[in-house]
């Protein structure tokens, strides 16, 4: 059998993992004693792993995460108060099927943006899409695409993406076209796919973020009922961290 053309077939009709299977058949000797079935199912394989890893490499590059992390990397013995049964809880990823939000609240460096990112690192395991967005940036963002006849497109996209992740939330008061775009982005997404919320102000303080407050009643109300809350507090997880290198280098 004339291997060369066959590889060259697999892959014009974009079949690569298929192709690299065949490849390890014909090198790797344990593969002869198969049986056909067993080799077709070993190709098959190839193609189908080959296939996940591009879809989830495809998912993870448009998410566009703040940071590289993962549910297992997470410090639980930092005493910040996280709730490690509730964050054992959510990587089930149970709460993204329900179109539940979450909501970290907290001192600067507490790790809120890295457990969020964390939670879409496992939404984008699971299948899940997301997107990584500081508030200030997505404002912008919005504005900047009203201004050149994007916002709808713009606003539909947002809308489709599974886990929506807001960061250095509250930072400053909304202006009265800000209120109206997150109003927009949370009916849109209400009940349909869930966000995660990060901010330095405690969820009763964020009636003040939103000076009209019908507006704000709205939001809140598809934000924070349907939520699992964590209110973190304890001490810079970063600085910490920046103290051990600086000792680290001394020690050197």
């Amino acid at each position: 059998m004339l291997l060369s053309p066959t590889l060259e077939k697999l892959r014009q009709l974009k079949l690569a993992g298929m192709a690299k299977g065949l490849e390890e058949q014909q090198m790797v000797k344990t593969y002869h004693d198969l049986s056909f079935e067993e080799r077709l199912g070993h190709l098959v394989d190839y193609e189908h792993v080959l296939r996940e890893n591009k879809k989830l490499s495809s998912r993870l590059t448009r998410a566009k995460l703040k940071q590289e992390a993962c549910l297992e990397d997470i410090d639980y013995h930092h005493p910040r108060k996280l709730d490690r049964a509730l964050m054992r809880k959510l990587s089930t990823c149970e709460w993204l099927r329900e179109h539940h939000n979450v909501v970290f609240t907290g001192p600067t460096g507490v790790g809120k943006s890295y457990l969020a990112c964390a939670l879409a690192h496992k939404a984008c395991l699971e299948g899940y899409t997301s997107l990584y967005c500081r508030a200030s940036r997505l404002f912008g963002e919005l504005e900047t695409a009203r201004a050149d006849g994007r916002y709808v497109k713009l606003l539909q996209s947002i809308a489709k993406v599974d886990l929506l992740i807001i960061d250095d939330w509250g930072l400053s008061k909304l202006n009265a076209g800000e209120e109206r775009e997150l109003l927009e982005i949370m009916e849109d997404r209400y009940e349909k796919r869930s966000t995660i919320f990060s901010s330095q102000v405690p969820v009763k303080d964020w009636h003040e973020l939103i000076p009209n407050k019908t507006i704000a009643d709205a939001i809140l109300d598809r934000i924070v009922h349907n939520s699992y809350r964590f209110d973190l507090d304890g001490p810079s997880l970063r600085k910490e961290k920046n103290k051990s290198k600086v000792k680290e280098k001394k020690n050197d």
